[in-house]
């Protein structure tokens, strides 16, 4: 199992890296985060028709670019280098990769094309009141036309123009699409830690929905979508977990104190240091989950538990130590190490806290 990358993943991540310089720094960042859809419209359609990130690791049989989750990692660990605000995470990595596994050919032809070009955006919508991301946990109930549920809390569910509901049948857990502007569904949009990812509160009263994937009980099917997410946003914690790592340690190169940088201080080396090693050892669980789930392997649930854990730990250690080597500009305003400090902690618990995760892989390992 090679965790290397070949000279086309390399230049995929060159090319966007110089993407996302010119068309997302700080400035634009908070220019999106601030407005009233939460993104840059314009750079959306820029980032699917100059780059095809949308159907990147999408079927080509439905206008994508029959790539996977190393592709999708790579995307979305630059994604969170930069803090992008963008439906991109809740459209490709919850719905595109929730469609794409189904096996379900006239749901992919249905709407996968409209995600690969951008047209479409979409999400994926399973926790409710409780906060849990376990499939057996889920309320909101269905039948074959119809979906119902209240509390159901929504990333990007405000704007997706699909939503896929996981919902109880009489045969047990499926999944369900719904249209996001459909008779029966109310969407209100909620006030979050992190203003670079929206979050809303879905209803659903006797929506007309269509199921997709496999019928009777979807739980199998289902899990592995969750696997695969969680690998998905793991990539994306360790772009933030980077990105901190990379300002912390330039700012402990230019502030001098007492007369000298004060990275040239023991305290400021150490935790450069050790910060370091956790960043790499989240890298490598990152990269070893998107491989395994590129793979199919059997190992994806263990690897997927794993990387959750160790990505989420990385990325908020990695915030909270950027603040504190930047001392009190870190916690102005203006400075953006709050944003990645309010990422973190959100993704943290997005689909389970770390706690939750290995908690799970005990259980998958046996101990």
């Amino acid at each position: 199992m090679a965790l290397t990358f070949t000279e086309e993943q390399e230049q995929l991540r060159t090319t966007l890296r110089r993407f996302l310089a010119d068309k997302a720094p700080s400035a634009a960042v908070r220019r999106a985060m601030d407005s009233g859809e939460g993104y840059d419209p314009r750079l959306w359609r820029q980032m699917a028709d100059q780059l095809g990130l949308h159907g990147l690791a999408l079927p080509e049989a439905y206008g994508g670019f029959g790539g996977g989750p190393v592709e999708l990692g790579i995307v979305l660990e630059e994604l969170g280098r930069v803090l992008l605000p963008s439906p991109y995470f809740a459209t490709v990595a919850l719905a595109g990769q929730a469609l794409a596994a189904s096996n379900d050919e006239a749901a992919q032809a249905r709407w996968l094309p409209a995600i690969a070009d951008g047209s479409t955006t979409a999400t994926l919508a399973l926790a409710e009141e409780s906060g849990s991301w376990r499939v057996e946990d889920v309320e909101t109930t269905a039948t074959h036309e119809t979906v119902s549920g209240t509390k159901m809390f929504v990333v990007d569910g405000h704007t997706a123009d699909l939503i896929l509901v996981v919902a109880r049948t009489g045969t047990g857990p499926g999944l369900f699409a719904v249209d996001g502007d459909a008779p029966g569904v109310t969407r209100t949009r909620l006030e979050t830690l992190d203003p670079t990812r929206r979050l809303a509160r879905v209803d659903l009263d006797g929506a007309p929905a269509r199921r997709i994937g496999p019928d009777g009980d979807a739980s199998a099917y289902l899990r592995t979508v969750l696997d695969l997410v969680a690998v998905a946003l793991a990539a994306e914690q360790v772009g933030g977990a980077q990105a901190c790592l990379d300002a912390a340690v330039e700012y402990a190169k230019v502030r001098v104190q007492f007369g000298r940088p004060i990275g040239s201080f023991q305290a400021v080396k150490h935790k450069c240091a050790d910060l370091l090693v956790q960043v790499e050892g989240a890298r490598s669980a990152a990269y070893h989950a998107t491989t395994v789930a590129d793979e199919g392997s059997s190992e994806l649930p263990v690897s997927a538990a794993l990387a959750a854990a160790c990505c989420a730990d990385a990325f908020t250690h990695a915030a909270k130590e950027n603040i504190q080597i930047h001392g009190g500009i870190g916690y102005t305003w203006e400075h953006d190490a709050h944003l990645y400090l309010k990422r973190a902690k959100s993704s943290e618990q997005l689909f389970g806290g770390p706690a939750a995760h290995r908690a799970r892989l005990a259980d998958l390992v046996g101990i």
